[in-house]
């Protein structure tokens, strides 16, 4: 016998958070403050913090950029009042404008967004819309950098919110990947082996500071994104004898070990110790040093979760994101980045089941897009992103009429001496072509459950 999950009509987890605090649901979230404004973390009062959500107990690094406190007339406007007058502002803007959505954001956000997709396509929209004086990334800070990257001279990109950070992306900073490079640089030296190849590559997730797409700019590294990951790490054993991943440990042990490589070659550095928490010989004899990092949102994710979902859906296909634990990509039916997971579900016969692993805006909005199948998460408890649910239409609606009034609030600028090596990290993962082999670990990832 199965358990009823309702259907999805609405996809708002704002809405569904309100519903929790006044007591008209049965349901459960992982903070009661979600419910509440995000301007009430702006004050200088407060102290700083990622705020409620799954990265609320992440510790926040002292450089963490802090939002002003939002105008009044944006804290207390309805619901109805603020997409009025987003809409308006976006009129009066016209082509000056593109606002994108992550596939993460709250649905009261995206429902403005001229794209949505995950930050690598979002940059790529970016790129793509050269007319527009204003980019309005409604994503995180690592993401509007990214955008800035690839975007021209001459548009300003900017975060609603710069509170809106990323706690994996903050996991691993520019002063301790460099302190690791030179611990590693005294164990492996610097000159290549008879075939040519680094004694080792540095490659950085899409989730990192441009700082650090900088850093591997300039030491021959390359950056990767969830869905091309095995065939970045393939291009770097090319020319390497082992990689340094950061700063997600989760997507980078799942996919080197999709592609053979041992766990016992996949060593974890922690940056608070000396070699990582390594010995010298662990060190030598690994292929990928993994970084102490990980996504708190895809971390909540469980094995049990998925053995509920079995016994109460006997054929339901378990889906989740390659930033969760080992174990749940194990005992998933398949894994995928987020793009992956909607291509899954869009291909899917009518009356298909699935239980996914990764944030729930974007499950709530699939569940309710594809009524024909039955779509929930496989946490119960509903823990948003922190830092995405930062970004509210309050806030789009400031900037946007700022915009409207001349002014360019929340720029978010990347300087030359980061942008040029970190743009050659980000074309060299541009010019990568998945081989065979590559994109038979991804299956063979995927059909080994």
């Amino acid at each position: 016998m199965t358990t009823s999950h309702p259907a999805v009509t609405d996809p708002s987890v704002d809405h569904a958070l309100q519903l929790i605090v006044t007591g008209e649901s049965t349901g459960s979230s992982c903070a009661p403050e979600l419910a509440d404004g995000p301007w009430l973390l702006d004050a200088p009062t407060v102290a700083p913090g990622y705020g409620p959500g799954a990265s609320q107990a992440d510790p926040l690094p002292l450089a963490t950029p802090r939002q002003q406190v939002l105008p009044e007339t944006y804290r207390t406007a309805t619901e109805t009042e603020l997409h009025e007058r987003i809409r308006a502002a976006k009129e009066t803007l016209g082509e000056k404008v593109v606002i994108l959505g992550h596939f993460y954001q709250r649905d009261e956000v995206v429902q403005h967004a001229d794209f949505v997709g995950d930050s690598f396509q979002l940059a790529r929209a970016a790129k793509g819309r050269p007319e527009a004086e204003a980019i309005v990334f409604c994503g995180v800070h690592f993401m509007a950098e990214t955008a800035d990257l690839l975007s021209t001279d001459e548009q300003a990109v900017i975060l609603p919110n710069l509170a809106a950070g990323c706690s994996m992306a903050d996991m691993a900073d520019l002063d301790s990947v460099e302190d690791c490079w030179e611990q590693l640089e005294e164990i492996y030296g610097t000159d290549p082996d008879d075939q040519g190849r680094a004694p080792v590559i540095p490659v950085t997730y899409m989730n990192s500071s441009a700082a650090l797409k900088g850093f591997v700019g300039r030491h021959g590294g390359i950056v990767c994104t969830s869905s091309n990951a095995a065939a970045v790490l393939e291009w770097a054993f090319e020319r390497g004898q082992r990689v340094l991943f950061f700063p997600d440990q989760h997507l980078g042990r799942n996919t080197a070990k999709a592609m053979g490589i041992p766990l016992e070659q996949m060593p974890l550095w922690n940056p608070n110790r000396a070699l990582g928490g390594n010995t010298r010989e662990e060190l030598e004899d690994a292929k990928v040093l993994l970084w102490h990092g990980f996504c708190s949102v895809h971390k909540r994710f469980t094995v049990e979760q998925i053995d509920k979902a079995r016994r109460e859906y006997p054929d339901v296909h378990v889906v989740v994101h390659p930033e969760s634990p080992m174990p749940v990509v194990d005992a998933a039916d398949s894994s995928g980045s987020t793009d992956f997971i909607v291509k899954a579900i869009q291909a899917a016969p009518a009356g298909s089941t699935f239980a996914i692993g990764t944030e729930i805006n974007l499950v709530q909005r699939l569940a309710a897009q594809y009524p024909q199948h039955t779509i929930f998460c496989l946490d119960p408890v509903i823990c948003p992103c922190s830092t995405m649910y930062r970004i509210h239409p309050s806030y789009l609606a400031w900037v946007l009429e700022e915009l409207v009034d001349g002014r360019v609030v929340n720029q978010i600028s990347v300087s030359s001496d980061v942008a040029d090596p970190a743009r050659v990290a980000l074309e060299r993962m541009l010019a990568v072509v998945p081989t065979q082999s590559a994109a038979q670990s991804a299956v063979t990832q995927g059909a080994t459950k």
